[in-house]
């Protein structure tokens, strides 16, 4: 009985060594046999016609846009939107064919559009229409098959992460605070840290125990010292959050905001202010200092 068990056992972890082993080729040989690069034949087409803009969306700021070829023009009236239309008569332009209705044909390929934005590539190749029998989009979305990942050594997350990880603590039921301030019958109060990389996310949320709605003016993010001796030695240094998850004005009873910063450090004679400053003619300002060792203490993903 021993021997069969000893024998069972080996052959159980000589099959979980060739399993492991097969998994590691086959990771190795799909590194080895993928595309390194996209022919044009291959990008997805995008039919335009002459008068007709598209407005193509992008789920995250869109870096730059390329566009191959005179014929094709266009702008961002958006962060994340690239507004491109057919050029009806292009200057100096290499080409030696010069922009004519009459002599393209229908489905001629007019150039490629490239779209970068914080974490992918997209690119498209565009199909001129004759005529306006075509049902040409005005509009289209980014979707995820069409995107190709850019790395970098060390790449920023891109602002859809960031929402998404703010959404993330949303969902979250706060506990109690770990840090808060009661003002003018309103409470200021920091439910929690998170730390995600090299970023910070602060969770803050705000009471309005009155029935008069709170009107945002201003919200302020500074490094002070702790005491202040006298005026001219206080320094302050103002800091700027790379991303929020919303940008309400305006609450009645309770606010809620998730406020990212890129990973900073301070001393312990110094501490992070947070001011929420009423629209002028109001007196109702509030604020509350976290403290380094409270950033220290931050949750993780």
């Amino acid at each position: 009985m021993k021997k069969i068990l000893k024998t069972t056992m080996r052959n159980n972890y000589k099959i979980r060594i060739l399993g492991f082993l097969f998994v590691l080729i086959s990771m190795f040989t799909n590194a080895q046999t993928s595309e390194p690069e996209t022919r044009i034949t291959s990008l997805p087409e995008i039919d335009m016609a002459e008068g007709v803009n598209i407005h193509i969306i992008s789920p995250e700021p869109i870096q730059f846009v390329d566009l191959s070829s005179d014929f094709l023009v266009g702008d961002l009236p958006a962060e994340n939107i690239a507004r491109i239309k057919i050029n009806p008569a292009p200057k100096d332009s290499l080409s030696s064919k010069s922009f004519n209705a009459k002599l393209l044909k229908s489905r001629e390929d007019i150039g490629v559009i490239t779209i970068v934005g914080q974490s992918f590539m997209a690119q498209y190749r565009v199909m001129y229409r004759v005529g306006s029998q075509y049902n040409i989009h005005s509009n289209l979305q980014i979707q995820p098959e069409d995107i190709q990942p850019l790395e970098f050594t060390k790449q920023a997350l891109s602002n859809t992460e960031l929402y998404r990880f703010s959404r993330l603590i949303l969902a979250r039921q706060p506990n109690k605070p770990m840090r808060g301030v009661r003002s003018l019958k309103l409470n200021l109060e920091l439910n929690n840290v998170y730390v995600l990389d090299d970023y910070i996310f602060l969770d803050i949320s705000m009471k309005n125990n009155t029935n008069l709605p709170y009107s945002i003016d201003d919200i302020k993010f500074s490094l002070e010292d702790k005491k202040i001796y006298k005026a001219t030695n206080n320094q302050s240094i103002d800091l700027e959050p790379v991303y929020r998850v919303q940008d309400h004005k305006n609450f009645k009873k309770s606010y809620r905001n998730i406020f990212v910063f890129k990973k900073f450090t301070y001393p312990n004679s110094k501490v992070l202010k947070i001011r929420f400053i009423e629209e002028q003619l109001s007196g109702r300002t509030i604020e509350m200092g976290i403290k380094y060792s409270d950033i220290l203490n931050a949750d993780t993903f």
